[in-house]
């Protein structure tokens, strides 16, 4: 075999998953199971968000490295999906260098989800969390036209603005700017909510999440690569809405942030969730399966905050299913788990704390923001650890069945 060209192809894939969505350790193991299946003596694999290293040594003894940066990574996981049945195939089929270069360019010429759906995805998403928290029929108007307008600005400003602090600083301001000027002429009873609404399309905080996990796990370069790309677009949004406040007036607060109906929140942050996925171009049933997720995470979450009144434990218990959930419809479906995991644990993610916590910042109320932040980063942590308790679960039975060869792997 031509194996410069096979050790190419291998990080291609590698490339297009983690450009795609794929965690850091997810693709680490995925890279190991693909040097192993062409026979090679010795393979180290290096990720990080921006960086893959691979050096192998062949069946004749020689020693190949090739090396990848990574410009930009997204979000398109029916891509994430294709690739990593390709990996599948080449685990299981070993294919030579000109099939697999051309089972992916195959993947890479998939049919792009069409422009409109991406549309009715932002809207329902932006318009589905401005509901659960809390806003009425003309507050929901409000947010369908700034959700049309982040998917209008965002697709034009993401063919020229690599930089996640610009483009979300840019989204944030024109956003709050738009909903401030709809209150001035009386549209629009809680600018504050559509706001938090709208904020869940630009939030990062699953990758703070991550980050969490992978610090957790000992991987610290990752996880704090992750932690840093974060809070970088969470300062864009920040600024953003900051900028915004102090040119046309701070916002507004009214103290609470959930819709006062429990079906109500379920309904909405299902409808929100299933625009996620649809946002983040999952296909088929998969997105099915991301409401479904979504709506018995919230359940979860309520029915654990009435018995015990804990944010942080109501969050973990949340996390826990759904990291669960994420596990076994990975392993019916045969797709990557976090597929299924981000788009039906935003219910979970902070994004009211890191408004109102910018809101304390602009409007001077210190202890405000120190609360918000505080709530922020605990939510965060209990995610993480919900996460981790399924991870280590989750090995420990598959390793005890003898379902999978351990190499160091993390399920979900």
């Amino acid at each position: 075999m031509d194996y410069q060209r096979i050790l190419e192809g291998i990080l291609d894939i590698g490339e297009a998953m983690l450009c795609s969505g794929a965690e850091n350790f997810r693709l680490d193991d995925t890279m190991y199971r693909m040097c192993k299946s062409y026979g090679f003596k010795r393979y180290d694999v290096f990720v990080i968000p921006s960086n893959i290293q691979i050096t192998v040594e062949t069946p004749e003894g020689e020693i190949l490295t090739q090396i990848r940066h990574i410009e930009s990574t997204g979000i398109n996981y029916d891509r994430l999906d294709y690739m990593n049945n390709l990996a599948r195939y080449v685990c299981a089929h070993t294919p030579d260098a000109d099939e697999l270069h051309r089972r992916y360019v195959e993947v890479m010429n998939r049919k792009e989800q069409p422009l409109w759906l991406t549309y009715l995805a932002g809207i329902m998403g932006g318009t589905g969390f401005a509901v659960f928290f809390g806003c009425g029929m003309t507050d929901a108007f409000v947010a369908v036209l700034v959700s049309f307008m982040i998917v209008f600005v965002g697709n034009w400003l993401g063919k020229r603005e690599d930089n996640l602090l610009i483009y979300n600083l840019i989204l944030a301001f024109l956003s709050e700017t738009v909903i401030i000027g709809m209150d001035s002429l009386g549209i629009g009873t809680h600018p504050d909510r559509i706001m938090i609404g709208i904020v869940m399309l630009l939030i990062s905080a699953l990758s703070t999440t991550n980050g969490i996990r992978e610090i957790l796990q000992r991987d610290f370069l990752s996880g704090l690569i992750n932690i840093m790309n974060s809070i970088l677009g969470a300062a864009g949004i920040a600024f953003g809405i900051a900028i915004a406040m102090k040119l046309l007036g701070e916002g507004a607060y009214d103290g609470f942030t959930l819709n006062h109906s429990v079906p109500i929140q379920l309904i909405s942050c299902t409808v929100a969730c299933v625009g996620f996925a649809l946002w983040f171009k999952i296909q088929g049933k998969q997105v099915i399966f991301s409401g479904i997720g979504a709506f018995f995470t919230w359940a979860i979450y309520c029915l654990v905050y009435e018995i015990w009144p804990s944010n942080f434990g109501a969050t973990m218990a949340g996390a826990v299913f759904v990291a669960a959930f994420a596990f076994i419809m990975a392993r019916v479906n045969k797709a990557p788990a976090t597929i299924f995991l981000t788009a039906s644990a935003f219910p979970l993610i902070p994004g009211p704390n890191l408004y109102y916590m910018m809101y304390g910042w602009v409007s001077g109320d210190s202890a405000m923001a120190s609360q918000e932040t505080s709530v922020l980063l605990e939510t965060c942590l209990a995610i993480a650890l919900g996460f981790l308790i399924v991870d280590v679960v989750s090995r420990c039975i598959l390793y005890a069945v003898r379902r999978e060869e351990y190499r160091g792997e993390n399920i979900i």
